[in-house]
């Protein structure tokens, strides 16, 4: 297999910020040696949620297993939701903030303007 570098459009205050989430989850656990420190995982994931690449492309580019890139991808995504607002929270801020709608859960609807304006 060949390996390439890539990269990815986000900041390094994203990244810090989500491997500091993962290294006080960690502490917390009393986690033992794992084989990416928390930096590294924090990359894995956010190139899973901001490139969709394959688990087996991640453990690939970052020298785990496929079960593991898994693994931390959904560690990482449960300590982040954990964090985020409930949905009552979301919309009385919404209403004070005098937003008319949410995207709620992040997710794109891709959609093809030609396509939607036929009959």
């Amino acid at each position: 297999m060949l390996f390439y570098r890539a990269a990815v459009d986000l900041s390094h205050q994203t990244l810090n910020y989500v491997a500091g989430v993962i290294r006080r989850h960690r502490k917390a656990i009393r986690s033992a040696w794992r084989r990416l420190n928390p930096g590294r995982q924090a990359l894995l994931v956010l190139v899973y949620l901001r490139k969709g690449e394959t688990y087996t492309e991640l453990a690939a580019g970052f020298g785990v297993s496929t079960a593991t890139a898994w693994r931390y991808v959904e560690e990482t995504v449960a300590l982040l939701s954990a964090r985020s607002p409930k949905l009552g929270q979301a919309l009385r801020k919404a209403k004070r903030d005098g937003l008319h709608y949410l995207v709620l859960d992040g997710t794109l609807i891709r959609t093809d303007r030609i396509a939607a304006d036929r009959p």
